[in-house]
């Protein structure tokens, strides 16, 4: 008996017809599905850790590439209102860049602190800001602090940091800092669940009440000892002490209560900080300590962010304790 071909039937044909183009469809939408998925695992906020959200900190830098800043967004939009009141309330502000903000974050710091009931907040950021963002911030934060401390490591300088040049010339970036900080809750919430959905990439959380950062994740480093750098670009320095003088000039307190440092690392500019600090008629106060090391090749390891910082507080203490005290004496 002859073979006989299979017959499709018209139902079957339009079934065809109608399931090709909806699995065609459907497999375009897992391929872009899937390939979102991958670049929030490994470009954006999926590739760092949660584990240091705590009881009250938010995410202040993932270094994934498509995340990356929140921070500098966070305090200029207000986006972090106990973030901001808590800066603005604290009796001694430091300012400065990363490498200020990891010298004071640990335990030395803290326990100085809470002996006398001295609020502090460490309002420190990434991109080694200037006065070019923190001149304009202080003015939207408006702090009451009876104490500045200043790491005087090319602050005094005009550069704007990409971040603060986004936030001054870009489109929709309020709309952009505020998605970050809706991802943070996505990412809180998953990554508790599913722990294995995020990544270790490095990142900075920061503390609401006090500003320190907490710092998790992994990366390659390379440490490396804390050494004094050669002067360079002297012919600056001047206009440095001109932008600094300025700056100092709008902080509503007594000149005496504006401390002057420099954190050390490698390569420090130790003799220009010195040289700013003596044109502005201020001292340096910063601690020379022998053996000390960054994790690195910036940031104080956390042996030596002790060590140093527990070093500064017993210099700059009285000098702190009167200026808090001074000030609380008048308003009595």
């Amino acid at each position: 008996m002859p073979a006989t071909a299979d017959v499709i039937e018209p139902g079957q044909l339009a079934w065809y017809r109608k399931a090709v183009p909806a699995l065609f469809v459907l497999l375009i939408a897992c391929s872009f599905g899937g390939t979102f998925v991958y670049k929030l695992r490994v470009d954006g906020i999926f590739a760092c850790p949660a584990s240091g959200y705590g009881s009250n900190a938010y995410l202040s830098d993932c270094t994934a590439r498509t995340y990356g800043d929140y921070d500098h967004g966070a305090f200029w939009f207000g986006l972090e209102p106990q973030a901001q009141r808590a800066a603005a309330d604290a009796d001694v502000l430091f300012v400065g860049s990363s490498r200020l903000q990891l010298a004071f974050g640990g335990a030395a710091a803290a326990s100085w602190f809470f002996g006398p009931g001295i609020r502090y907040y460490l309002l420190g950021f990434s991109h080694s800001e200037t006065v070019a963002f923190f001149g304009p911030l202080l003015s939207k934060i408006r702090p009451r602090a009876k104490v500045y401390v200043i790491n005087v490591d090319r602050f005094f300088d005009d550069r704007v940091s990409p971040p603060t040049e986004q936030i001054l010339q870009g489109r929709d970036i309020l709309v952009r800092y505020e998605e970050k900080r809706t991802w943070q809750s996505l990412h809180r919430g998953l990554c508790a669940a599913l722990p294995v959905a995020c990544g270790n990439a490095v990142a900075m959380y920061r503390a609401r009440e006090t500003g320190v950062w907490q710092r998790m994740g992994s990366g390659r480093f390379e440490t490396k000892q804390v050494s004094d750098g050669q002067p360079s670009n002297l012919e600056r320095w001047d206009q440095y002490a001109r932008l600094g003088e300025k700056f100092l000039a709008r902080l509503p307190v007594d000149p005496n209560c504006v401390i002057l440092t420099i954190v050390p690392t490698v390569e420090t500019k130790r003799a220009e900080a010195m040289a700013i600090a003596a044109k502005l008629g201020h001292d340096l106060l910063a601690p020379q300590i022998d053996g000390l090391r960054t994790f690195d090749g910036s940031h104080l390891d956390e042996a030596s962010a002790e060590r140093w910082s527990a070093a500064f507080l017993r210099e700059a203490g009285p000098r702190i304790r009167r200026c808090v005290g001074a000030a609380q004496a008048s308003k009595g």
